[in-house]
Formats: structure tokens, C-alpha cells, sequence
């Protein structure tokens, strides 16, 4: 069996390895997230240039490791999104959306069509306007619920998360896992109705079509997907909001 394969990736994370050395954070369509390191590629001729870098769409030929980090032999740029590299709000976004992948995928070494699929779209309607929508806190909280839901964490928001309950859904559980009842709401937090409807819109809507919401419902429904992620998948992402002020 041959231990060269190939695979699409974006690099979501790069580490400085050794004198020349760069260890990659990948996640592939064909593998979800592997490790790799690229050998030599920060010596000034390296063959790689400077496309193994965060949030380039590329590629790869690895070469298959015994252990955790895979041999990048070579690597062709599909798409190095130059546009969002020059925006503050477009690298925030891409930082955020990277991250939140490297988080809640991490260690997930099988395919996931939909988020790498969801990934990739949303750096490219970064890429082409760094400065609108798609990159505000809104965008960034709109991806990270359709980032749970492909990777099986989406809240309930049809009813109660605990007695299934319809009406009066005022508060919001993380440990529960999505909307409670005013009978169930121990230990939720207010949820307003805004906030609810940014959710479900956010779900049944391209990402390209963020939908508007006032500061604070996106901050409550930021609030929701990271408790959640949080109670139910151990992970805790940094708020919308720090990485825009970062």
C-alpha cells in the first residue's frame, strides 16, 4: 500500500518547528483533521513558498507518518483568499472560523462534507467583502451554528429542550442543550425572541444571507451555541466579539 496519498485542505493553524520547519493544522475533505509538518519551508527557497500558511485552500501530496503528523511533499494553492489577508475584520473572521473547526473537530480523522464544505464557502464570502456582513459578529455567530449542526451539536429550538414544551420558550440552557420553558428554566439564562429567530433563520438560510439582529440578540445567540458546544462537546470558543476587538 502506498504511503503518498493526496487530499484538498485549508490550513487552519501553523506552528514555527525547529530552525526551517512549519507544522501544519489541516482540515481535508477526503480525511477531516490531520496534522502535517512541511520540512524546510521557511528556509528563503523553499518549493512551497508562501501558501502554507492560515486559511489557504490548497492541494496536498502527504506522505503517510506512523505517527500523528503526515510529510507535505508538495502543495498547489487553490485559493489563497489574498482579499480578507488585508481587512482586520476579515482575518478575525477567518481566525474565528479556523478555530472554531481546529476545536470542534479536533481529533475527528474522517471526512465531514458539510463542514468542510461550509468552511470553505464562508472564506470565500470573506474573501469577497472583508468589511460586510458575512464577517461581523452576526456572520461569525451564523457559522458557528451551522458549524454544531454539521458536527452533530446543534441546539434545540423547536420546543423545551427538557419537557418538549412549544410555548413561552423565554430562556435558554446550555447543559439542557436549547430552549426551555419558564417550568424548566433552572440554571438557563434570558433568551429573547430575537435571538431565537436569528437562530432559526441563521439555520435555514445560505450563510451567505446573514440575517439582521440587534447587538444583543446576536450576543445572546452567541451566548446559546457556545454553552452548548461547551456542555455537550467540552469545547469553549472565544466570543464573536473578542476577536473582533483583538
Amino acid at each position: 500500500m502506498s504511503r503518498t496519498f493526496k487530499t484538498e485542505a485549508v490550513v487552519l493553524r501553523t506552528i514555527r518547528y525547529g530552525e526551517a520547519d512549519r507544522i501544519l493544522h489541516l482540515y481535508t475533505r477526503e480525511y477531516g483533521r490531520l496534522g502535517a509538518i512541511a520540512k524546510g519551508v521557511r528556509k528563503p527557497r523553499s518549493r512551497f513558498g508562501g501558501r502554507l500558511e492560515p486559511f489557504f485552500r490548497l492541494a496536498l501530496v502527504l506522505h503517510r507518518s506512523r505517527g500523528d503528523l503526515h510529510t507535505v511533499t508538495s502543495a498547489e494553492t487553490i485559493e489563497g483568499y489574498p482579499q480578507l489577508r488585508a481587512s482586520g475584520h476579515g482575518i478575525a473572521a477567518a481566525a474565528d472560523a479556523c478555530g472554531g473547526v481546529l476545536r470542534l473537530l479536533d481529533g475527528v480523522e474522517e471526512p465531514n462534507q458539510p463542514a468542510y464544505n461550509l468552511l470553505c464557502r464562508y472564506l470565500e464570502l470573506v474573501d469577497a467583502d472583508p468589511e460586510g456582513p458575512v464577517a461581523s459578529g452576526a456572520g461569525m455567530v451564523a457559522f458557528r451554528l451551522k458549524l454544531a449542526l454539521a458536527a452533530g451539536f446543534a441546539p434545540e429550538l423547536s420546543g423545551c429542550a427538557r419537557c418538549g414544551e412549544t410555548d413561552h420558550m423565554t430562556a435558554f440552557s446550555g447543559a439542557a442543550g436549547g430552549v426551555v420553558c419558564p417550568t424548566c428554566e433552572a440554571g438557563s439564562f434570558p433568551f429573547s425572541e430575537e435571538a431565537h429567530t436569528f437562530m432559526v433563520q441563521s439555520l435555514g438560510r445560505p450563510i451567505a444571507e446573514v440575517p439582521a439582529a440587534s447587538q444583543a440578540a446576536i450576543r445572546q445567540a452567541g451566548r446559546a451555541i457556545g454553552e452548548t458546544l461547551e456542555h455537550h462537546a467540552q469545547v469553549r470558543l472565544p466570543r464573536p466579539e473578542e476577536r473582533l476587538a483583538a
